[in-house]
């Protein structure tokens, strides 16, 4: 048993090693596709020259994969490879690895979504180029590519869940940019909500008096939250702008609008943000006489799921390749953004780690997009790529930490779903602590 262990350990030593090869083999490949993703940066749902150049890598550059464009979403795909080795009528372990590809308006990729898309890409190339070889894998295994949009605005992997497309995947692996490496951040649950105020025009001269200022409703209610804040625990966010307040300074505005994002480090507290929000609203129109419209957006967005195992495989495959995780506790503990992986991480279990991309610069700003598309950030991005192969390959070859990892994974929900049944039993947001840390 302990040769046959040996010779499973050596095994999987050679294919770690394997994957980096293929991975720094594909280097040029691999820049040139994050960089013409990065050159036309396109918005959520409207990424069709970045998916058509995935698809194209996945089908001309890279071969034998089967290509899906058009994955259930416009601009979403899928690239698969295998099943290989096993039994033929066994049991298959579906690893995912996920691109996304969408910017944001104005400063383009800012957030680095074309290293994601490179991470991804180079994660995949890396764990077929170690699999190919092998005569006899440990498991049936296939490697599955999804090219997952609109991370920033809508929520496209919340589509996807909805459309079924991650339906059979066992695992799934991304990594985010940011200005740090760490194998995970508490990042946010988010609603957002635009608030349309509507009331009547009249000349703000001559006879204000015949007029209902919609303006008058934006600001009082921006003032309401900014009072509400006081009240609001240290770890929940809300914050907006006013997107519409008028035409003219001599015309009462007939309308107006904002759009304000609530976050909480658990979704199990949107709720009682929400409730919160709302008032400030709904009590600024009742004090101008305008009429309100609340909506929400499409998708909540859900906080991430820890999955203690792979967190842990992931430190110690970094660690190996020379990454230094922060250790600040107000890196690891302020909230910062929110993600729609965090949907994910409670229907699949999966890894959504913090790569430092050799710049000190913040996410979402110019700086940042400058940084994204440097050759510089090409060290970390695919030794992050690396990192992620080599934790899923432990998985693969060893099937107690499969085990570990579904267990984390079902614990975690049920820790979420017996906190939420508690606070439908009447337990207030004041019983519950917490703390948060993505992109939107």
């Amino acid at each position: 048993m302990q040769t046959a262990d040996k010779c499973n350990q050596d095994q999987l030593q050679q294919c770690k090693q394997k994957a980096g090869c293929c991975i720094d083999s594909a280097k040029d490949t691999l820049f040139a596709l994050s960089k013409d993703i990065w050159s036309c940066a396109e918005l959520a749902y409207e990424e069709k020259q970045s998916h058509d150049i995935l698809v194209r890598f996945f089908t001309e550059t890279e071969k034998g994969w089967s290509v899906e464009s058009h994955y259930k979403l416009d601009t979403a795909f899928r690239a698969t490879w295998g099943p290989t080795g096993g039994n033929a009528g066994g049991d298959t372990l579906n690893i995912g690895f996920l691109c996304e590809y969408d910017a944001l308006p104005g400063i383009g990729h800012a957030c680095g979504h074309n290293l994601i898309a490179e991470v991804g890409a180079a994660a995949a190339v890396g764990m077929k180029g170690a699999l190919e070889p092998l005569v006899d894998p440990p498991v049936r295994v296939t490697v599955t590519v999804i090219g997952t949009p609109a991370e920033e605005e809508g929520g496209g992997k919340i589509d996807l869940i909805e459309a079924g497309g991650f339906e059979g995947l066992d695992l799934v692996f991304m990594a985010h940019p940011s200005q740090e490496d760490a194998a995970y951040l508490p990042d946010m649950a988010e609603d957002d909500v635009t608030v349309k105020y509507y009331g009547k025009a009249s000349h703000a001269a001559a006879y204000p008096w015949e007029g209902i200022n919609a303006l008058d409703a934006a600001v009082l209610a921006y003032n309401n939250l900014s009072v509400l804040r006081q009240q609001l625990k240290p770890d929940w966010r809300l914050h907006g702008i006013i997107k519409h307040g008028g035409v003219k300074p001599n015309i009462i505005p007939a309308f107006s609008e904002l759009v304000f994002y609530l976050r909480t480090p658990k979704r199990r507290d949107l709720p009682f943000l929400r409730e919160k929000a709302e008032q400030c609203f709904r009590s600024a129109a009742m004090a101008t006489g305008c009429r309100v419209e609340l909506q929400y957006g499409p998708h909540e967005y859900h906080n991430i799921l820890l999955n203690k195992t792979l967190t842990r495989l992931y430190e110690e495959n970094g660690k190996a390749l020379g990454i230094e995780f922060t250790t600040d506790e107000q890196v690891l503990n302020t909230p910062s953004g929110s993600t729609d992986f965090g949907n994910l991480s409670f229907v699949v279990p999966g890894i959504h780690p913090y790569f430092y991309i050799g710049t000190e610069a913040l996410n979402h700003t110019e700086e940042y997009t400058a940084a994204a598309g440097s050759d510089k950030a090409q060290f970390f991005t695919l030794r992050t790529a690396k990192t992620l192969v080599m934790t899923a390959l432990d998985v693969l070859f060893n099937p107690e930490l499969l085990k570990q990892v579904k267990e984390d994974f079902h614990l975690s929900k049920l820790k979420e779903e017996c906190e939420v049944t508690g606070r439908e039993n009447g337990s207030g947001p004041g019983q519950w602590g917490g703390a948060a840390s993505a992109s939107r």
